[in-house]
C-alpha cells in the first residue's frame, strides 16, 4: 500500500497551498482531484489582493495576472457611487509607476491554479489528476485509509490525515459526518460574461440594489487586454427569475446600459458561491476541511481566493507541526487547526456573517438596499476591519 503523511483532496487554491506548506516542512503529501484540468471550470471573477498573494508566498507572476487593480467603485441601485482609489489615497505606494504596487489583481483562474499546483509539485507534492476520492476509514493504529479511483483503477492509500479541499458542500466532510449542506437561501447563483468593448479604469466596480441583483450584487471587473467581466450573483430564494434574466436586465436597462451597448460577449462562466457562515465543525479524526469546503468564503462579497490561500497556509503549517511532533491526528488534536484559523481570520468572518444576515433579514427592500450599499462602501474603505477577509 502507498503511504503518505497527508492526502489532500481538491486542487484549488486552498488544497494546493495546504499541500505546499506541508511539503516544504518535509512531509510526504499526495494531492488528488477528479478533474483532468486545473482551474476548470471557471466559477469566479478571479479578484485577489496583492497582500493575499504575498502572505501566502505566491509571487505575482505575468503567467497568471490579467489586470492590475487599484481600488473600488461601489454603486447603489440608482447609480450613486463611492470611489476608493488607492492611487489617490496613497500616491507613490500604490500605482503603476516605478516603486509603486497594485492593490490587487484579476487573475486567470486556469493559469493561477496551474501556477499554485506547480509550486506544490516543486515543493515535493505528488499530484494525481482524474482521480476521484471515494471515502476514508480510520484505522486502529491512528492512521487512515483513503479509497481512490484513479482513471479506472480503484486503489487505497494510507495517510495520517486527510484534507478536504473539495469545494462547496464538501463530500469529504460528509464522510466524517460533518454537515456541509448549504441552505438555498445562502447559496448565490452567479453568472458572468467576459466581454470586449467595455472600458475600465483599474477599479473593481460593484453595483448593489435588489432591482439588479436580489440577495447579492452585480460587478464590472477589468480583465486585461481590453476585456472586462460583467456579472452578478443572486440568491434564488429572493428572486423571481434566474441569474441570466437579471444579467440581461443589468446589461440592457441599468445606468450602465450606454456603456454596455456595444459590448460583445466572448465567454460565459457561472457557478454556485456560498454566502453562508463558516462551518462550526471543520475537523474530525484524521480529517480537516479547508477553503470552500469549510465555507471559508466572505459572506458579503463571495470572495474566496484570499481566504482559501490564508486557510491553506494555516492548515499546512499546523499539520506539519503536529505530525512532526509525533502526536496522533485525533479530533481533539486537530481542533488546534480550527483555533488557529479562528484567531487569524475566522472570528472576523463570523462577525461579517452576522452583518450580512441582519441586512438580508430586513424585510423592507429600500432599507435593505441602503444598508448593503453602506456596508459595501465601508467594507472596502482604507480603515476597514475586514481587510484580511
Amino acid at each position: 500500500m502507498t503511504v503518505f503523511d497527508i492526502v489532500v483532496i481538491g486542487s484549488g487554491p486552498a488544497g494546493t497551498t495546504t499541500a505546499r506548506y506541508a511539503a516544504e516542512k518535509g512531509l510526504s503529501v499526495l494531492m488528488v482531484d477528479k478533474k483532468q484540468e486545473l482551474g476548470a471550470p471557471i466559477q469566479c471573477s478571479g479578484a485577489v489582493s496583492f497582500n493575499a498573494l504575498d502572505n501566502a508566498g505566491v509571487f505575482p507572476s505575468p503567467e497568471f495576472i490579467q489586470e492590475a487593480i487599484y481600488g473600488f467603485a461601489i454603486y447603489n441601485g440608482q447609480g450613486q457611487k463611492k470611489v476608493i482609489d488607492y492611487r489617490k489615497i496613497k500616491p507613490g505606494e500604490y500605482g503603476s509607476e516605478a516603486g509603486a504596487k497594485p492593490l490587487g489583481f484579476v487573475v486567470d483562474r486556469r493559469r493561477f491554479d496551474r501556477y499554485l499546483a506547480t509550486q506544490a509539485e516543486r515543493a515535493g507534492v505528488t499530484i494525481w489528476l482524474k482521480t476521484e476520492a471515494l471515502g476514508y476509514r480510520v484505522l486502529d493504529d491512528g492512521s487512515c485509509e483513503v479509497a481512490l479511483k484513479k482513471f479506472n483503477d480503484t486503489i487505497t492509500v494510507k495517510a495520517k490525515v486527510v484534507v478536504g479541499a473539495d469545494g462547496v458542500q464538501s463530500q469529504v466532510g460528509k464522510w466524517a459526518g460533518i454537515k456541509t449542506h448549504i441552505k438555498l437561501s445562502e447559496l448565490a447563483s452567479c453568472l458572468q460574461f467576459v466581454v470586449d468593448g467595455v472600458q475600465t479604469e483599474g477599479l473593481l466596480e460593484i453595483v448593489t440594489g435588489h432591482e439588479w441583483a436580489p440577495g447579492g450584487y452585480a460587478w464590472v471587473f477589468p480583465k486585461g487586454h481590453g476585456y472586462a467581466e460583467i456579472g452578478l450573483g443572486v440568491t434564488r430564494t429572493m428572486c423571481t427569475d434566474n441569474a441570466q434574466v437579471y444579467l440581461d436586465k443589468f446589461l440592457k436597462q441599468s445606468f450602465f446600459k450606454e456603456r454596455f451597448k456595444n459590448c460583445r460577449i466572448l465567454e460565459i462562466q457561472g457557478g454556485g458561491v456560498p454566502l453562508a457562515a463558516p462551518l462550526k465543525i471543520q475537523h474530525a479524526d484524521n480529517l480537516i476541511l479547508v477553503g470552500d469546503a469549510a465555507r471559508h468564503v466572505n459572506s458579503i462579497t463571495g470572495g474566496g481566493i484570499h481566504t482559501a490561500l490564508s486557510s491553506g497556509k494555516i492548515a499546512g503549517n499546523f499539520l506539519a507541526a503536529l505530525l512532526l511532533s509525533g502526536e496522533p491526528c485525533t479530533k481533539e488534536n486537530l481542533k488546534g487547526y480550527h483555533n488557529n484559523w479562528l484567531n487569524a481570520m475566522g472570528n472576523n468572518m463570523w462577525k461579517l456573517y452576522e452583518v450580512k444576515r441582519k441586512i438580508f433579514d430586513t424585510a423592507d427592500i429600500a432599507q435593505r438596499d441602503e444598508q448593503l450599499y453602506a456596508t459595501m462602501s465601508n467594507y472596502f474603505s482604507v480603515d476597514s476591519e475586514y481587510k484580511k477577509i
